[in-house]
């Protein structure tokens, strides 16, 4: 729901000091988050027939709607619409670099976490020097992003549910809030920090980057432990749709691309947001049902049950 939502404010953040607070807050930790629970779940066995799957299962999608996103863009008249196979259409740089995360898994799997999370924290750091790296095979946030992903991979059942203690979620709603705060009270912060797919050069600090990027990666550490400590044990009627968050992803951008180019929507008050975020929660909730996971599994699995 928040990536949608995210997806959906993010044309409004300019227009609104609020809404791009909004936007910031959720950005500081919706990936992060999203990226250690990959990890978790990963397997990292690293033979021939594990890396054969992992591609019918991401890099076959990946190329399905890469041509998919093509046409969709041409016909709604967006510009930029023309993308090379290696220049992934927007959301979907996250196929390619879960696949990436994952043969990466199959070396750093190798080295203990005290030496491998520190020297995946200090590449993503000094990738951010090289100037040309951005969009081309999602390289940046694949860098980037991977030591959430392996701190995910390390981390034990029993672990992850320190973070249920009473006192870390009295801490992590301080931590929520005063990361808002300062967010809202700061200077104007480019969110290319926190989409991570830009170089220094490109965010304005070619020389102090790494430092920045470093903040970056403890508030995002914070934040993430912040939210997960108030995700909730039980089952709902919402779990379910939890697992079928793919269809999710890959699908909402038909959504939310043609809202942007037919100009629907303007966010003029507090009302106006809470109405954006039902259509989130609604485009979630359809993209979850039956009927679509069964016109799209083929596309997405490549398979029908």
């Amino acid at each position: 729901f928040l990536v949608v939502f995210g997806h959906i404010i993010q044309p409004f953040t300019d227009g609104s000091h609020g809404v791009n607070t909004l936007y910031m807050v959720i950005y500081t930790f919706s990936m992060p988050a999203f990226i250690f629970t990959a990890g978790f779940f990963a397997k990292g066995s690293g033979n021939i027939t594990y890396i054969v799957n992992l591609a019918k299962k991401l890099l076959v999608p990946y190329l399905i709607f890469q041509l998919i996103y093509t046409g969709y863009y041409f016909l709604i008249g967006k510009s930029g619409w023309l993308n090379s196979m290696i220049e992934p259409h927007w959301a979907l740089w996250f196929l390619v670099s879960l696949f990436s995360w994952h043969l990466m898994l199959c070396l750093y799997k190798k080295i203990p976490p005290y030496i491998g999370i520190p020297l995946s924290i200090l590449v993503g750091i000094l990738v951010g020097y090289i100037g040309d790296i951005g969009h081309t095979l999602s390289l940046s946030r694949t860098f980037v992003f991977f030591p959430f992903f392996l701190i995910g991979f390390w981390l034990t059942k029993e672990q992850v549910k320190l973070v249920k203690h009473k006192s870390v979620k009295i801490i992590g709603l301080l931590v929520i809030v005063l990361v808002s705060v300062a967010i809202y009270i700061a200077p104007e912060f480019n969110s290319g920090w926190l989409l991570a797919s830009k170089s220094y050069g490109e965010l304005g600090l070619p020389e102090y980057g790494g430092f920045a990027r470093l903040l970056v990666y403890a508030t995002s550490t914070l934040m993430s432990i912040s939210v997960l400590a108030w995700i909730p044990n039980s089952h709902s009627r919402l779990t379910k749709l939890g697992t079928r968050t793919l269809y999710v992803y890959l699908l909402h951008g038909f959504f939310i691309q043609f809202f942007r180019e037919a100009n629907w929507f303007a966010v003029n008050n507090v009302l106006d947001v809470f109405g954006l975020a039902l259509i989130s929660a609604a485009i979630v909730y359809v993209l979850s049902s039956k009927p679509i996971l069964g016109i799209s599994q083929p596309f997405i699995e490549g398979k029908i049950t």
